[in-house]
């Protein structure tokens, strides 16, 4: 120490009061001068003083140091508070005071703008934490601080307070009790001073009421403090009232919210749901003066005091305390009077804002309090409710308006409020949100139910659920609120005139969520009872629906006595008889409940009682209605009821007796009862059963079970059977409901009964059975008919007769004369006629090797000599006709040659069977080559022919055969100069380039492209039209694939679209520059088609005179080009060029004469130039119209008028006597197409011909063969014959399958149509037999060898059809006789089910013209059949077409009986589906209707019924087939999002089915080996990518997208894990590049949600994704949120915590914490206890998290993480607080990574998380906790 202030210091220690105050006076007065080291030393040497004279004078002269500002106050405030921690006790006041005149000092000179960077560094908070003793002295400061400086504005004053006041409060549980003490005193103290000054006590109020949240509730001492903090807090608030309001009339309103907002600041406080379950009494008590004074001061009542209601609602939920629930209920009485002495209540607020009828359950839950006090409050209460709600039922219909902006806070109150609002006017809120229950329980389900559903029935399946967790786990429950609040909800809802019912079912299910809330139902049953007899309640109507509630009580025992105490006054012999039959039934109800109640119950259903009750027929159904549900549910209980069975089956009313033999069917099926016993008894009330419909079906019900004794009673058991059969089968019943309903009732008894004993009891069951299905047209019976049918034919097939020999059906004599054909035409021991005859030769000359030792070569050369003779015979003439006989032919010879070559190897060599294959076929090829080096103009033609016809005979993998025959063609194609090689050879190329292998498409575009070119530049008709043939041959291979092996699908596809463009605009422009006149048909077409490469046609030459002798040349070469016109149809049509296909089928019959005599000119010009069209036109148009018919585009009435056109044509051509050629030609082509349509019509079934027609046909054929016509003409008449019976001569494009033989009939000769293949008609059999007799004779007879050779080769052709095996003609691979696929044999008699089922579908006269036949019964019909093991040998193919055909022309009114979900086409579909494997014609029906051209011109419920199928396709096609469908699929897919034909609905349920059948296919099928996994997992793909992200959004337009998810994911379900994870992983998420891999991405999180929901992946898979999931933007990826919370809400506990820990940890390095945040908010939201009263929408998820984030944590199992998700919380809550507070420069330094767009939703984040760290502050540490007190929250 310095000398200067030594002596001066040394004197303080003297004992004398006035020396020591003169020595520190004279210290501080040296210190004016300028301070020093020493100056500071002296200060501190007097502060640290012992004594109280020398430290209470230092303090004063340090004060005014301060004052005068001659020292720093920092440095007077740290002298003070550093002496004041080391002074002695008696010396603190003194430092505290001189601290608090500083401070006051301090804040005056900083004119009140005084802060600090942390609480610590407050002035007052560093004296209160310096020590205990200055707890006193320190509140006297604070309130001189207070008045000092209130001049300064107290606000300013209340906000330097407030850091203080929080730590006071805050550091309550952290230090010894002292310290809530000094809390209380601090806040009487201020509230003091608020009674002071007046004027200025509201920012004061306001100051206390924000720091009550941080005051400590868990635990005694902590209430105890909140309730004297609001006592004292009251009390003040009165004072400042009730002076204010009498003096300052301006402030009253400030002053009236004021106490609005301390009561609901308050009570939200104790309605929290993570509050300590404590009495609030004394808080209730205070609360409820303050009100109480503000009604004495005459204030009104406030709007705002509804939110208090609310919550009060839940603390008496929550209450179990009788002086609480008392204090509550006289509370809420007060409230509800003072608001109605204030209001008038209005409709609208009464539909609004009334918040009364929520208290309804409530109180009647407190009615069944023991104490007198409680029931007397809540009855008091109670009548003023009910006010209200009876206001609210009167006025459903009111406008709801919604909040924009932040939504404040939410508590557990308005929570309930909005549910109950939104339930209320659902009608009237937009569609735009959703509940949680609906997320937790429809999202993803797999029950078709209907969207979105009701509140009640997913409260329902929630109970269901919340009882399998409490089987699990018995520790598992609710809160006691719950169920009341639930009950509170729905009591509401009971009052409302359309939703009452579900509210009752939904009280139905509190009651079995807690079985404590019987009593509560039990008495708001007897309350609502009351309430709906008055006359101003519009509900009436639900009084029955009301009172079935009780029955559902006495599931607890203790409660069945008071249900069967309350019905039994019903049952008092003078109530009314409606009263006493409902009370019979609540009985019943009861007893099925618990079986306690049955001796009631027995009491009450006394024989006895019909006949006392018999005027009241009200009472006496009750009576027998509970007979029967006692019978039904408890048949050993129903026995004690027999004689009480036994009255009601005597009774008179037939209602009653219907239930009587209802009641004792159900004792007959659980075997109680002897059937046959009980009907010997009750058989004579049976009868007259035909009066009534009820009581017949009721009998039909009890006869069923006479099936089980039958054998033993035969004579009984045949009457039973009677009645059944009158009831079932008389069609003479009213069509009614009720009639419907016996009869199906009485077929599905006969069901019950075994076939063969109805058999033998009836004579020609089945027929009957068939013919009653046949005739019945209603839908319910049909489908009832159906069982029955199908029990028949599978007992049919059990009982089938096994290893019997089938006796070989005789053969018609066509048969038996066809069969000797070879022997008669080359006989035996004979010179062979093989020259002469070299058509037949072709087709009948076979030679085998006899025996192993005989060569290869001696059968080659057999077969090679025989052709060489024969092509130098066979003559073709330049005629185009006979080179496609020639070559169809030939192709039969070659198939026969190879097979011989083969069998020969087989003898000598072991090879595989493709090599033999190859190695016959290159032979062959060699000694046709070899031949045509040398020989004649006719046998090149004939060699050409024949090496198309090889190829065509060979496997389509056989390519350097077919690769070398084309070029060797192609190289005759090109030689100009011999046209004799180029036209044949032009056809068998285009042959060829049909049947190439899939990977030869070089070769294919070789052959087109020559031809093509040929085509344009040949100068000879001839040649030209043999081109257009070869064209048309290759068109039948384009567009047949969707992609290839070695080049890319997209342009091998584009390169045959080309070419089908290049072919159809040449064929068409050659064709309109021959004709000579306009047709605007041939210039569409070139339209029709995009113009690619332009070829220029040259050398087209001038047609001749038609008597020129080279005409025949013009007329065969225009007839080649319109042949390959009419080829090219399918190709088109696969094009989907499908008005293309119509127009050339309309063009081709346009040039047919009389086809189209609107349009003839009469120009001779025009006219020789159409007629010579007419000879290709007829030779054209059967394949046309053959490919139309599958395709459906050919109707019935153009049969007749393309018949009778070439009637008439060869009419006039063979009365008109002509020699010239071309007269011929057309002749002879006229007949041969006549035939040949005719035959195509006939075979395919599906249009009826009329007989004459057919007749007429057959003598003008005859005429052409048997006059005095040229050969050639006589050739054409025969080949018609040949060609009506199907054979198709000349047509290489479609082949007829062979025709089933014919069955006797007895109709046949009265029918006027024919419907199927003449040789399948025993009536045409006959006729036709003598023609073909005839050709036979003239094949025999040489005088004429021309004609000989045409009759002999004709008969031939029939021959080989009639014995031909192919199933095809293009591209059949040969195969040993013993590897085709035989028909089984099918020994079906006559009398069986099938056959009669069968024939009703098959036979002509059922479904021609005026048919009876409905829709809807064919469909029946083929549906049993379906399920038939075996079927008749029928023609099955042609049925099926001509049904399918049917549908499209039957009328509405007969296509009405078919239900909706069931169509005719699509039955057919699912019968061929069922038998393809057994008839080869019902596969190529299918393999048909699923090339890609035909499905897309399917309708779109078809199309779904085949894509739902694609797995039984698998079963039955073949694997390229397969490859092509699934790429077929993939194609439609993709096609289908652009497609403008179906809608939206008809795209979504397409895809749906797609989904259904790939499904399907994986269930097929083994994902380890199959070779259809690829596709089936691109077509998934595909179809993934077009399905709409999931929405929430509750609108009915979502139907479709929540299909489509479910049966997406059913089908990812059954996929390969490996493949399933590398699909749907997802790396990251970025929404602004890539907007659609972005959606894409989404659906892939969505679809692992879904799967792991399902528990098909595990939640680990999902939880990787969990970092890219929750940094996205919010907005983009809601329902993704939602999504993974509804997956999550499955997962176990332990998974759901880890996200819940994950996400809050996420969002404190998130840039958008708003995400995690909202995740947070949604995980609580639907794993809390109060989900059901949650709404879905981003508005209300972060209000809620209020309510729903403290209730998780408060839960048990989510307390263990509580500690970690707040320090989380809290450290996100700083991050974005910081973020929000500070500007956009500050920000971007300080708050890392948070985008911009955040800036807008951190106000309301920071509100939510701030609440919730204020709730669970117990979690972080004091320091944070004053943080978080001194954020400025909004």
């Amino acid at each position: 120490m310095t000398s200067s202030y030594a002596a001066l210091l040394e004197k303080t220690r003297v004992h004398q009061p006035s020396i020591q105050r003169f020595a520190v006076i004279s210290v501080f007065s040296k210190l004016r001068s300028g301070e020093s080291e020493a100056g500071r030393e002296a200060i501190s040497f007097c502060l640290t003083s012992q004594s109280i004279t020398v430290v209470d004078q230092s303090v004063r002269e340090l004060c005014r140091l301060v004052s005068d500002s001659v020292l720093d106050l920092s440095r007077g405030l740290l002298e003070l508070q550093s002496a004041l921690e080391g002074c002695d006790s008696k010396l603190v006041s003194i430092f505290v005071k001189g601290l608090g005149f500083l401070i006051r000092v301090g804040y005056e000179k900083k004119i009140g703008n005084w802060k600090f960077n942390s609480t610590e560094n407050h002035p007052f908070v560093r004296i209160l934490s310096s020590r205990e003793e200055t707890h006193t002295e320190l509140l006297h400061q604070v309130s001189l601080f207070v008045m000092h400086n209130r001049r300064l504005g107290m606000v300013g004053v209340c906000e330097f307070l407030e850091s203080f006041l929080n730590f006071a409060i805050l550091r309550i549980p952290l230090v010894d009790s002292s310290s809530s003490l000094f809390a209380r005193e601090l806040v009487s103290s201020m509230a003091s001073l608020c009674c002071s000054c007046r004027d200025e006590a509201l920012p004061v109020f306001r100051l206390l009421i924000r720091c009550l949240k941080y005051i400590p509730g868990n635990f005694l001492e902590g209430n105890r403090n909140f309730s004297c903090i609001v006592k004292i807090l009251v009390d003040a608030y009165i004072v400042v009232a009730r002076d204010l309001v009498g003096t300052r009339l301006q402030e009253v309103t400030e002053v009236h919210l004021l106490g609005v907002q301390l009561v609901d600041a308050v009570i939200f406080l104790c309605a929290s749901p993570h509050a300590q379950t404590n009495e609030h009494e004394s808080v209730i008590e205070s609360l409820k003066h303050l009100l109480a004074v503000q009604k004495d001061l005459g204030l009104p009542f406030s709007r705002d005091l509804s939110l208090v209601v609310l919550s009060l609602v839940f603390m008496l939920a929550k209450s179990s305390v009788e002086h609480e629930q008392l204090s509550i209920l006289k509370l809420l009485l007060f409230l509800l009077k003072w608001k109605n002495e204030n209001e008038n209540l209005t409709l609208r607020d009464a539909a609004c804002s009334s918040v009364e009828p929520l208290l309804l359950f409530p109180i009647i839950a407190l009615m069944s309090s023991p104490s007198k006090s409680v029931k007397g409050a809540a009855s008091k209460v109670l009548s003023i409710v009910e006010n209200v709600l009876v206001t609210v039922s009167n006025a459903p219909k009111i406008e709801v308006h919604t909040s924009n902006g932040d939504s404040p806070l939410s508590s557990v109150g308005s929570v309930i409020f909005r549910i109950m609002q939104q339930l209320w006017h659902q009608n009237d809120y937009a569609p735009s949100t959703s509940s949680f229950l609906g997320v937790a329980y429809i999202n993803g389900s797999e029950k078709q139910e209907t969207y979105p559903r009701s509140w009640n029935s997913l409260l329902r399946e929630h109970a269901e659920r919340f009882w399998d967790r409490k089987k699990l786990s018995a520790a598992f429950c609710l809160s006691q609120e719950i169920p009341i609040l639930l009950g509170s909800v729905a009591g509401v809802l009971v009052m409302h005139p359309s939703l009452g019912a579900e509210a009752i079912d939904s009280l139905t299910t509190i009651g079995g969520i807690d079985p404590k809330m019987s009593v509560p139902l039990l008495l708001a049953v007897l309350y609502y009872s009351n309430l709906l007899s008055r006359t101003d309640v519009p509900c009436q109507n639900i009084l029955s629906k009301l009172l079935g509630l009780l029955p559902s009580l006495a599931a607890q025992q203790v409660m069945v006595p008071l249900v069967v105490q309350t019905i039994t006054p019903m049952l008092h012999k003078d109530a009314k008889g409606l009263l006493y039959a409902t009370a019979i039934r609540l009985l019943c109800q009861t007893w099925v409940v618990n079986d306690r109640t049955f001796s009631s119950l027995q009491e009450v259903l006394r024989p006895k009682g019909f006949i006392d009750f018999i005027s009241e027929r009200n009472i006496c159904i009750s009576m027998a209605a509970s007979i029967h549900d006692v019978c039904k549910r408890h048949p050993d209980r129903g026995v004690d009821l027999i004689l009480s069975v036994q009255a009601c089956i005597e009774s008179q009313d037939c209602s009653v007796r219907a239930l009587g033999f209802q009641s004792l069917s159900h004792l007959c099926e659980a075997d109680v009862i002897d059937f046959y016993t009980a009907w010997g008894v009750i058989k004579k009330h049976a009868q007259n059963i035909k009066r009534d419909p009820l009581l017949a079906y009721s009998v039909c019900l009890l006869l069923k079970w006479g099936a089980m004794d039958a054998e033993a009673y035969p004579e009984d058991a045949e009457k039973v059977l009677n009645i059944l059969w009158e009831i079932g089968s008389s069609m003479q019943m009213p069509h009614d409901s009720q009639w419907t309903k016996a009869r199906v009732s009485a077929l599905l008894a006969l069901g019950q009964y075994e076939v063969s004993f109805m058999e033998k009891k009836f004579s020609d069951f089945n027929k009957n059975c068939a013919y009653l299905l046949f005739s019945e047209t209603n839908v319910k019976i049909l489908n009832a008919l159906e069982d029955l049918s199908i029990k028949i034919i599978i007992h049919e097939h059990s009982i089938r007769r096994r290893y019997v020999r089938e006796k070989k059906v005789p053969g018609s004599k066509i048969e038996k004369l066809l069969d000797v054909i070879p022997q008669v035409i080359f006989p035996a021991g004979k010179e062979m006629k093989t020259g002469e005859l070299p058509g037949a030769a072709l087709l009948c000359l076979s030679f085998s090797p006899r025996d192993v030792k005989r060569s290869f070569r001696d059968v080659h050369g057999q077969y090679e000599e025989a052709f060489r003779v024969v092509v130098k015979s066979l003559q073709l003439s330049r005629n185009i006709s006979l080179a496609l006989i020639s070559l169809q032919s030939l192709k039969a010879f070659m198939r026969r040659w190879i097979r011989a070559n083969i069998l020969s190897i087989d003898a000598t060599t072991k090879e595989l069977s493709s090599d033999k294959t190859s190695k016959a076929a290159n032979n062959i090829m060699k000694s046709l080559v070899h031949m045509a080096e040398e020989t004649l103009p006719r046998c090149a033609e004939n060699i050409a022919l024949a090496l198309g016809a090889l190829c065509a005979a060979l496997p389509a993998a056989a390519h350097n055969i077919k690769a070398t025959a084309s070029k060797f063609l192609l190289g005759w194609l090109l030689e100009h100069e011999h046209e004799h090689r180029q036209w044949t050879a032009g056809i068998s190329l285009g042959l060829i380039s049909s049947s190439l292998h899939v990977t030869d498409h070089k070769q294919k575009f070789q052959n087109i492209s020559g031809l093509l070119e040929v085509l344009c530049s040949s100068k000879s008709t001839l040649v030209k039209g043999a081109c257009g043939v070869g064209l048309g041959f290759s068109c039948q291979d384009l567009l047949t694939r969707t992609e290839t092996s070695d080049i890319d699908s997209e342009s091998y596809r584009n390169q045959e679209e080309q070419l089908l463009g290049r072919i159809v605009r040449l064929l068409s422009s050659i064709l309109h520059r021959f004709l000579h006149t306009p047709c605007d048909i041939l210039e569409s077409l070139s339209e029709l088609f995009p113009a690619g490469k332009e070829d220029n046609v040259t050398g087209l030459p001038q047609l001749l005179d038609e008597n020129s002798d080279d005409f025949d040349d013009d007329t065969w070469g225009i007839t080649g080009l319109i042949i390959g016109l009419g080829m090219s149809v399918g190709a088109i049509y696969r094009a989907g060029k499908k008005d293309a296909v119509l127009k050339i089928k309309n063009l081709i019959a346009s040039w047919i004469p009389y086809a189209d005599s609107h349009n003839q000119t009469s120009d001779s010009k025009s006219k020789v130039s159409v007629r010579i069209f007419s000879a290709g036109s007829c030779l054209a148009l059967p394949a046309v119209i053959t490919f139309c018919q599958k395709v459906e585009l050919f109707d019935a009435h153009e049969v007749d008028r393309l018949i009778n056109c070439f009637k008439d044509l060869i009419s006039e051509l063979v009365i008109v006597k002509k020699s010239g050629a071309f007269h011929k030609s057309l002749l002879m082509a006229s007949c041969i197409g006549a035939g040949d349509l005719l035959g195509s019509v006939l075979n395919e079934g599906i249009h009826p011909v009329e007989i004459e027609s057919i007749k007429r046909l057959l003598e003008l054929f005859k005429k052409c063969y048997s006059g005095l016509n040229p050969p050639v003409v006589q050739f054409g008449g025969m080949l018609g014959v040949v060609n009506v019976l199907g054979v198709g001569a000349g047509n290489l494009v479609y082949y007829h399958p062979l025709p089933r033989a014919p069955t006797a009939s007895s109709e046949e000769n009265e029918i006027s149509h024919v419907l199927g293949p003449l040789f399948s008609n025993s009536y045409f059999t006959q006729q036709l037999t003598p023609v073909v007799q005839e050709i036979f004779l003239i094949a025999q007879n040489t005088k004429d060898r021309q004609l000989q050779n045409y009759a002999a080769w004709a008969i031939s052709i029939l021959r080989n059809y009639m014995q031909s095996k192919e199933g095809s003609n293009l591209a059949n691979e040969v195969q040993s006789d013993d590897s085709h696929r035989t028909s089984v044999s099918h020994n079906v008699p006559e009398h069986a089910m099938v056959m009669k089922l069968a024939q009703g579908l098959t036979n002509p006269s059922l479904t021609l013209v005026n048919s009876s036949l409905y829709i809807g019964t064919m469909a029946s019909a083929l549906l049993c059949l379906s399920h038939a093991p075996r079927l008749p040998n029928l023609e099955w193919g042609a049925t099926i077409r001509r049904l399918m055909k049917q549908e499209t022309q039957t009328d509405v009114s007969q296509s009405g009986d078919v239900p909706k979900e069931r169509t005719l086409r699509e039955e057919c579909f699912k019968f061929s589906l069922a038998h393809a494997s057994e008839f080869d014609e019902l596969l190529a029906f299918l393999d048909e209707l699923s090339e890609l051209s035909r499905f897309k011109a399917l309708e779109q419920s078809l199309q779904s019924c085949l894509l739902c199928h694609i797995g039984d396709l698998m079963r039955i096609f073949s694997g390229s087939r397969m490859n092509k469908l699934f790429d077929d699929i993939s194609c439609f897919v993709i096609s289908l999002s652009s497609d403008q034909v179906y809608s939206c609905d008809q795209k979504s349920s397409l895809r749906v089915s797609c989904w259904k059948g790939l499904s399907q296919c994986l269930e097929e099928t083994s994902l380890e080996s199959s070779e259809y996994i690829t596709k089936i997992e691109k077509c998934i793909e595909l179809l993934f990518a077009v399905l709409p992200v999931a929405s929430q959004s509750p609108k009915a337009d979502q139907m479709g997208s929540l299909k489509e998810w479910s049966e997406a994911v059913r089908c990812l379900q059954k996929s390969h894990r490996d493949w399933l994870y590398k699909f749907l992983h997802v790396s990251s998420l970025e929404s602004g590049i890539g907007k659609t891999n972005f959606q894409g991405d989404l659906k892939k999180i969505q679809a692992k949600a879904k799967l792991a929901r399902l528990g098909a992946i595990p939640f680990s898979e999902l939880g990787k994704m969990k970092a890219i999931i929750l940094s996205c933007e919010q907005s983009d990826i809601w329902d993704v949120l939602v999504e993974i919370v509804a997956a999550l809400h499955h997962a176990e506990g332990g998974t759901k915590r880890q996200w819940l820990i994950d996400a809050v940890e996420i969002s404190c390095v998130s840039s958008h914490p708003s995400t995690a945040i909202l995740f947070v908010g949604l995980l609580s939201s639907i794993c809390c206890e109060y989900m059901p009263f949650l709404t879905l929408d981003r508005s209300t998820v972060l209000s809620d998290m209020s309510v729903t984030v403290t209730s998780l944590l408060s839960d048990p199992s989510y307390e263990v993480v509580a500690e970690s998700f707040i320090s989380f919380l809290w450290t996100s809550l700083e991050r974005i607080y910081s973020f929000a507070t500070e500007s956009d420069a500050n920000a971007k330094l300080s708050s890392q990574q948070i985008e911009g767009s955040e800036r807008d939703k951190a106000p309301m984040l920071v509100k939510v998380m701030h609440c919730i760290c204020v709730a669970f502050r117990d979690h972080l540490p004091l320091e944070k906790q004053l943080r978080l007190a001194s954020m400025a929250i909004p």
